[in-house]
């Protein structure tokens, strides 16, 4: 029998489409995988103990890859090498140096000292008079931050660590009542944990009159943790109080000095310098009048004023730093204090400190090594006198020395103050990283 076309070609597209849907049912929604090249039969024992074929319970297993072992062997390895460079980089971060973050706001004139002549570090904008003037250092493992200038107020300094210094002044009884005013916010950030070490560098009242701070020592039950205090305070113990140089007079302008060949090699003009203020009933008149009896005006720069001035003109700051470099000593009278500017400032242009060797009225401690205990423990290379009449045998000696000793002193003398200030620095370092941070 003849089948029509019509059918025959029905009957095809039929069985195509049939076979369709029966190919996609088994991609799409078949639940069996079957391996054309190789298939696991799971056995099991029969009751005689005979192994025997799962039948019907086979278990099929997935598609068979021929690299399954050489990828399990790749991944293990590849999971090791990752293991073992996360143990190297613990390694490197346990071994890392450890960091950390203080921050130093300058509420007084010696901070300038501290950060740009101790600490040495920069500061931006370099316009002495700005508002605003910040910088940043490393030195041993802290990283310091520095913040001065009339712009720096209470709750307006950006605070992102709770390690503290604060540099004050309480010389005077305004200079510590506004001491006191920062000392009671920073209280109050302690209070409320946002800080948790503080530590105070003090422009010290000059007769060593400070118990304003006593009740904010840490030990007192406050919470300054250390205090650096200018002047030889009967406090220091090199504990929780440490002695801290005077320095160069940086409410004047004074700058940081950079020793140059000519300062050490020129042949100065002048034996000595005295520029100051000459107090009544004082040693420095009696200075005065040993240089104008002995006839040694002559040999020595010298300009007297009755009365002291708190601010320098670019005029006269000019005139003292060229009397400074062209003589040979620089006449340090006591005034209230025996540390005064004037010997940190000659060290600057090595020009030799003949310093009055006396106590002051006061409660600064006294003993073998005061007054300026710091400096004499540090080895000054200074002249000391006990009384002026012994200065004209000092110019009679300083007469005979050749160029060749005064270069080479002058060069010592240098020599030694940059040691010194890296020896401050060093010490301010060590002390708070060993009780802000090794401590607890």
């Amino acid at each position: 029998m003849k089948i029509p076309k019509r059918k025959l070609f029905l009957f095809i597209i039929f069985a195509y489409v049939a076979f369709s849907l029966y190919a996609a049912y088994n991609v799409f929604f078949s639940n069996k995988i079957i391996s054309r090249v190789h298939r696991v039969v799971k056995k099991e024992a029969g009751p005689s103990g005979r192994i025997r074929d799962g039948g019907a319970a086979a278990v099929l297993a997935d598609q068979w890859n021929p690299w399954e072992d050489e990828e399990v062997e790749y991944n293990s390895d590849l999971n090791k090498r990752r293991e073992a460079f996360k143990q190297h980089m613990a390694r490197i971060e346990k071994n890392k140096p450890k960091r950390y973050k203080v921050q130093i706001w300058g509420k007084a004139a010696i901070g300038l000292y501290l950060w740009e002549h101790i600490l040495e570090g920069p500061l931006n904008p370099t316009d002495k008079v700005a508002q605003w003037r910040e910088g940043e250092l490393q030195s041993g493992k802290i990283d310091f931050s520095f913040y001065t200038g009339p712009a720096v107020v209470q709750g307006h300094v950006p605070f992102d660590m709770n390690s503290l210094v604060v540099v004050l002044n309480g010389r005077e009884k305004q200079k510590v009542e506004y001491s006191t005013r920062w000392l009671e916010h920073v209280q109050a950030l302690v209070r409320s944990h946002a800080v948790s070490h503080v530590a105070v560098v003090l422009l010290g009242n000059e007769r060593c009159d400070n118990d304003w701070i006593g009740p904010y020592l840490k030990r007192n039950g406050g919470v300054v943790d250390l205090l650096f205090v200018v002047y030889d305070s009967p406090w220091v113990n090199d504990r929780d109080v440490f002695q801290w140089p005077l320095g160069v007079a940086t409410y004047r302008q004074f700058p940081m000095v950079r020793p140059s060949a000519e300062m050490i090699t020129s042949d100065r003009p002048y034996l000595c310098n005295f520029l100051g203020t000459v107090y009544k009933n004082s040693s420095r008149e009696t200075l005065m009048q040993v240089l104008k009896q002995s006839g040694l005006e002559k040999d020595c720069i010298t300009s007297a004023r009755e009365r002291w001035l708190p601010q320098e003109t670019s005029e006269s700051l000019n005139r003292y730093q060229t009397a400074l470099s062209q003589s040979e000593l620089t006449l340090c009278p006591v005034g209230v204090n025996t540390e005064c500017y004037r010997i940190y400032e000659a060290c600057s242009y090595g020009s030799v400190p003949v310093v009055e060797d006396v106590l002051t009225p006061g409660t600064c401690a006294g003993g073998p090594s005061s007054p300026m205990r710091l400096l004499k423990a540090a080895g000054a290379p200074f002249v000391f006198v006990s009384d002026w009449r012994e200065l004209p045998a000092i110019l009679e000696r300083e007469r005979a020395m050749s160029q060749e000793r005064k270069v080479d002193r002058r060069r010592r003398l240098l020599e030694w103050y940059a040691t010194f200030r890296q020896q401050m620095k060093e010490r301010f370092t060590e002390v708070i990283e060993e009780n802000f941070f090794k401590r607890g």
